[in-house]
């Protein structure tokens, strides 16, 4: 029974809560990011993270070291507000700080860190001096004001994220949104997690130490996603690193000027710049579908543009003038019809694997670009034998 009795101790939890977090804040800060001036944001992020996670591995201790009292489950409670708090403030500054570091500066971090601190000793000054009725206000004012700043963050993350998704097309010139579906979903997690806290405040005690148990497995599952993250970061890094890195240099002007030309057709002056050859581009092209060069993806609009020997301003003119699509549908076109080919030809192959030899990247997008354009599955088209069946 003593065994059992142990199991169900809060303490147990909490103290495995504070040496995951401490190990975890250590790993992280032992490793290295590959040095690029970009991969700073990276760095600044993920030592964010670390410096998180010792806050959390800090206050759990001082939570242990206060197991004495009497009233130590309502503690527990308060300090698990004030680690929820200050991990709002920096899981959140660091997810967004991957997206675009210039939106919550570093000096804004710690300004809400500072003030989360002394809202903290104020919150445990009150709580140790037995006023309850002080303290059930100080709680109302630090709920409120959490609640503030986790909305505050959810309204910037929301922003910046379909602003990512829209670099990463652009660069790529693909659907890449998979490749911030884990920070969507990280962001997403955290803030649950942390605001789940507001829901056990309401309920009848005793739960906490299920609370505990998911936090110890929330911050495993955000550590692990987040250091698998800094191994494959480069595709992600590239698309982000041209705009943040050029975009000062280059003012709002020149990428007013850059985005205007995409869209638009190129005036006579861009038309003269540009000396392509649109006989010479559309030779380029049929030697560029005969490699099928079509199905490599992750590669840049302005690779693509200088294998073919133009600009990525005059291969968007190009396509809208003389194929009335733009270069990524007509791109699209032919991976589908590439896909379609191979599932009848080669059954062996899975479907999966056979998008991505088709030039998708991400399985759903694959599934839902063919069924978009053939009017059936992948599944379907091969079971049929190519037979759209009505």
């Amino acid at each position: 029974m003593g065994f059992f009795e142990t199991l169900n101790d809060i303490r147990l939890l909490q103290k495995i809560a504070m040496v995951v977090a401490a190990s975890l804040a250590i790993v992280l800060l032992l490793i290295k990011v590959p040095h690029s001036e970009h991969a700073k944001k990276l760095t600044r992020a993920k030592d964010t993270v670390a410096f998180s996670y010792l806050i959390c591995s800090f206050i759990f201790g001082y939570t242990l070291y206060h197991s004495d009292i009497g009233n130590y489950e309502v503690f527990s409670a308060l300090m698990m507000l004030i680690n929820v708090a200050f991990s709002s403030a920096t899981l959140g500054y660091s997810l967004i700080n991957l997206l675009n570091y210039r939106s919550v500066s570093a000096g804004r971090l710690l300004i809400s860190i500072f003030a989360i601190f002394l809202a903290s000793i104020a919150l445990v000054e009150i709580f140790f001096s037995d006023t309850d009725r002080l303290f059930k206000i100080a709680m109302i004012v630090g709920i409120a004001l959490f609640c503030g700043l986790c909305i505050y963050y959810i309204i910037i993350f929301d922003k910046l994220y379909k602003k990512g998704v829209k670099l990463l097309e652009k660069y790529y010139d693909e659907d890449e949104d998979h490749k911030l579906k884990w920070i969507k979903f990280c962001f997403i997690l955290a803030m649950l997690t942390d605001m789940f806290i507001l829901v056990y405040l309401l309920l009848p005690k005793g739960l906490m130490i299920i609370y505990v148990g998911f936090y110890i497995l929330f911050l495993l599952y955000f550590a692990s996603n987040f250091i698998s993250f800094i191994g494959s970061h480069k595709l992600l890094l590239d698309a982000f690193g041209h705009w943040t890195i050029s975009r000062p240099r280059k003012k709002r002007k020149t990428a007013q000027r850059v985005r205007k030309a995409v869209v638009s057709a190129p005036k006579e002056d861009s038309q003269q710049e540009d000396k392509t050859d649109p006989d010479t581009l559309e030779n380029a092209l049929e030697k560029w579908v005969s490699e099928k060069k079509f199905r490599e993806y992750d590669k840049s609009r302005e690779e693509i543009a200088a294998e073919l020997g133009t600009s990525k301003e005059y291969l968007h003119y190009y396509f809208i003038t003389n194929k009335g699509v733009d270069f990524r549908t007509w791109r699209t076109e032919l991976r589908i019809e590439e896909a379609k080919r191979l599932l009848i030809e080669d059954k062996n192959l899975s479907i999966n694997i056979i998008g991505e030899m088709s030039g998708f990247s991400d399985r759903s997008n694959f599934h839902r670009q063919f069924t978009k354009t053939v009017g059936c599955s992948p599944k379907q088209w091969r079971e049929n034998k190519g037979v759209i069946q009505e």
